[in-house]
């Protein structure tokens, strides 16, 4: 949105500097972007008067000229035709900068001949494009400045043009008139009265306007009158100078005048030539395949439903978008029907997007136009061409009725410090809200036609809150809800998320946030891509299920990352997995993939591919940091996207499960065309039993001044049995005294002949009340040997 400081001026009474103006705008919400001030690259150029102009002696065209400036008479060589003795010119002294010729004037010899500075055009000085000869002014004192005297005599050429940014909840600040409103309510002027004449009727229309009924919800009302006797030509000077300013290209005056209001007072209007109209007009939905040529020379199809506009013989304007070419205003065109029409802004927006049209009409109809100021806008346009075109004007055509916009909310001045934290007096808010154009009735604001934005009380405290700044807002503490240290704002599950993401990550994991949505063949390699969880409406066919489970996001992100060469990675994720479409369906995961090797190779020989033990160390880091118990089973019996015979189940017996780690099945890393190997853990937080202790206190560290005494023991046992099995019937032989136990070889083959193999294992016996003596080792050895005979039907190696 652009406008000039005079066209501000049109609506604003005020001194106040630009300065001041765009500092206001800004802080009112109406940010200035961008502010071109022709007086700061002229502030440089000094008015002289040339005392004599003598004839170069070594060029024709060229004359010695002494000129009156403020330091006194100064030589300049000048090949403008009409320097001469007695004219008042504009001098650009040494170490000004020209800008029409992106030159600094310095002293310099033309043909052996001092010159000290410019006599300059108005060309190069960007005034306009006359360069025939320098400028002549018809007064001006020497040593006054140029732009104090083009603020005096001129002031269009120093009109600084302001350029501001408006949000879509600001309709009424598509008008300039919007924007003067504003800074008179902060407080930077007086807003002038618009108050209109209207042209009297002279004559009822022949052409007549109608809607129809399925039509009415996105026209509601329809204004025109008829002008007979109009002369079209171009505009009145301002009027050109003002559209220019703001890079709108002067047409002729029936065609400028709805420009000038549409950005004056945000009352989009269209002007047609009444005598390329057949018969009436009429608002209508097109039913789908009409087309149009509009005035920007593109021919456009219409869509069923879309509204136009059309005479007897088809459709002669896109309605609230653009005008059609053929019933456009030239300078040929003598009687002309001038429309004013309140239009649906979603209606308009579908349109505009539809047909790919961008018309300022179509900016403002679809952010919302002042539906009351319809008629009365009518009448603005028709007195500003009747008074600068001639013609004598019709009685007013109104189609439809003005929609009913009214309505008022309680203004609860109290509101305004516990919402927006400033104290601002009860007389200072009706009197703001006054100024914006509400009407206070006691404490109830009825929010003026221009101000669809406004819905509800909170709405009013913004605006009172907008014009007296947030700028004066200070900082308050929040008071305390309960004396002492607050209490603890996550929850325990948001904790143990926090801490596996803290772990994971300082194992080296990197983690990813992937989508919630995957496509159903990797939804069903996971135990999902069943209809419960298939999207309605999916954004892609790649997105069509909820997850079952993070692994297909990370494995997707792993063979992202190798198709660009990076082969070795730690990935990890915390978030949900869904097996429904329910509330609540869905269950918390933390899951971590390893790929490729554990390091860069060396000589030394260290970097090895990752293997099942190092996704087990890592889910034993991750359930460490959210509390788990440290004695847990390690069974076999997961789901078959892991290797059959390479992964384990963290369990705290046969149906708690807290967890899972292991290589993943070769089939499902081909289908999901990562290159392995690929380890991985997958966790379920929620299933971690909670703490008995709520305190946050720590429990007491407890040492032993006992010995550990460790035992070895080896036991043949058949090749199909679980090393796991062994280890658990060990550590059950005595589950007070025994610590730990942990196999240290395996050895198969040889002398034990087929089928067999030798376990070895250390058992470590940690006493907490007296020192072991040989007894009781022979009895604990004797009871290990017991029960993993018992388990296994091995013996013990001899």
């Amino acid at each position: 949105m652009k406008f000039t400081l005079s066209w501000l001026k049109r609506h604003l009474e005020t001194d106040a500097s630009v300065a001041d103006i765009a500092y206001a705008l800004t802080d009112l919400g109406l940010e200035v972007e961008g502010i071109e001030n022709p007086a700061e690259r002229l502030a440089d150029f000094m008015i002289g008067k040339v005392l004599t102009a003598e004839k170069h002696p070594d060029a024709d065209k060229l004359k010695v000229c002494q000129v009156q400036t403020k330091d006194g008479p100064t030589q300049i060589i000048c090949g403008a035709p009409n320097a001469r003795a007695g004219i008042t010119v504009v001098i650009a002294s040494p170490g000004t900068y020209v800008p029409g010729i992106d030159t600094t004037i310095g002293v310099g010899k033309i043909r052996g001949i001092e010159s000290h500075g410019m006599m300059c055009s108005e060309r190069e000085m960007e005034l306009s494009e006359e360069h025939d000869g320098i400028i002549e002014l018809p007064s001006g004192e020497v040593g006054e400045r140029f732009i104090d005297w083009l603020a005096a005599n001129d002031p269009s050429k120093v009109d600084p043009v302001i350029e501001i940014a408006i949000t879509p909840n600001r309709p009424d600040a598509l008008g300039v008139r919007g924007v003067a409103r504003d800074l008179a309510a902060r407080g930077l002027g007086t807003l002038k009265s618009i108050a209109v004449d209207p042209v009297p009727a002279g004559f009822a229309s022949d052409l007549n306007v109608s809607i129809d009924d399925d039509t009415l919800g996105g026209c509601p009302v329809f204004c025109g009158r008829l002008i007979r006797g109009v002369k079209n030509g171009p505009s009145p000077e301002w009027l050109q100078t003002q559209l220019r300013a703001i890079g709108l290209r002067p047409i002729s005056f029936l065609v400028d005048v709805t420009n000038w209001f549409t950005y004056d007072l945000n009352r989009p209007l269209h002007v047609f030539d009444a005598d390329k109209v057949k018969g009436n007009l009429r608002v209508h939905r097109a039913e789908g395949g009409e087309t149009l040529m509009a005035l920007d020379d593109k021919e456009y199809t219409f869509q069923s439903g879309q509204m136009v506009i059309s005479d007897d013989e088809g459709p002669e304007s896109i309605a609230g978008i653009m005008g059609g070419l053929a019933t456009g205003c030239t300078e040929d065109t003598v009687n002309v029907f001038v429309e004013s029409a309140y239009w649906d802004p979603i209606q308009i927006a579908y349109a505009g997007r539809a047909l790919k049209i961008n018309s300022d009409a179509r900016y403002r109809f679809e952010r919302g136009v002042d539906p009351a100021f319809t008629p009365e806008g009518l009448d603005h346009a028709v007195r500003m061409i009747v008074d600068h075109a001639g013609g004598e004007a019709s009685e007013m055509i109104v189609a439809g009725a003005v929609p009913d916009t009214s309505r008022a909310y309680k203004l609860d001045t109290a509101r305004c410090s516990s919402l927006v934290g400033m104290d601002i007096p009860a007389e200072t808010q009706h009197e703001t809200l006054t100024a914006l154009g509400f009407w206070m009735d006691g404490d109830m604001a009825h929010v003026p036609s221009w101000r669809p934005d406004v819905q509800g009380t909170a709405d009013l405290v913004e605006e009172v809150a907008r014009i007296a700044s947030l700028t004066k807002l200070q900082g308050k503490p929040m008071a305390r809800t309960q004396p002492g240290v607050p209490k603890p704002i996550l929850t325990a599950s948001q904790s143990r998320q926090q801490a596996a993401r803290r772990t994971a990550a300082a194992l080296g994991y990197n983690e990813c946030v992937t989508y919630s949505f995957i496509d159903d063949e990797a939804a069903k390699l996971f135990g999902g891509g069943d209809d419960s969880t298939m999207l309605e409406n999916p954004i892609s066919s790649e997105m069509s299920h909820m997850r079952p489970n993070l692994l297909p996001g990370l494995l997707r992100a792993a063979a992202r990352n190798q198709a660009r060469g990076f082969m070795d990675m730690a990935l990890f994720e915390v978030g949900a997995g869904f097996h429904g479409g329910e509330p609540g369906e869905q269950h918390t995961l933390i899951s971590g993939v390893l790929i490729g090797r554990t390091g860069p190779k060396d000589v030394h020989g260290t970097s090895r591919p990752v293997d099942l033990y190092d996704a087990k160390a890592d889910a034993e880091a991750v359930l460490a940091s959210i509390n788990a118990p440290a004695k847990v089973q390690i069974l076999r019996g997961a789901s078959d996207w892991w290797h059959p015979g390479r992964h384990g189940m963290i369990c705290l017996g046969p149906k708690k499960v807290l967890g899972i780690f292991g290589e993943l099945h070769p089939k499902v890393l081909r289908e999901m065309d990562v290159k392995g190997p690929a380890v991985a853990f997958t966790i379920w937080p929620d299933e971690v039993p909670a703490p008995r202790n709520k305190s946050a206190a720590r429990a007491p560290f407890v040492a032993t001044d006992l010995q550990a005494v460790e035992r070895d023991f080896a036991f043949v046992v058949d090749a199909e049995v679980e090393a796991l099995t062994l280890v658990n019937a060990a550590a059950g032989a005595d589950k007070a005294l025994i610590s730990d136990v942990r196999v240290f070889d395996e050895f198969i083959g040889g002398s034990l002949g087929d089928g067999k193999k030798s376990l070895a294992v250390t058992v470590r016996l940690q006493p907490t009340e007296a020192t072991l003596k040989d007894a009781d080792i022979e009895a604990v050895s004797a009871k290990i040997v017991e029960k993993v005979t018992k388990a296994t039907g091995g013996t013990l190696r001899g």
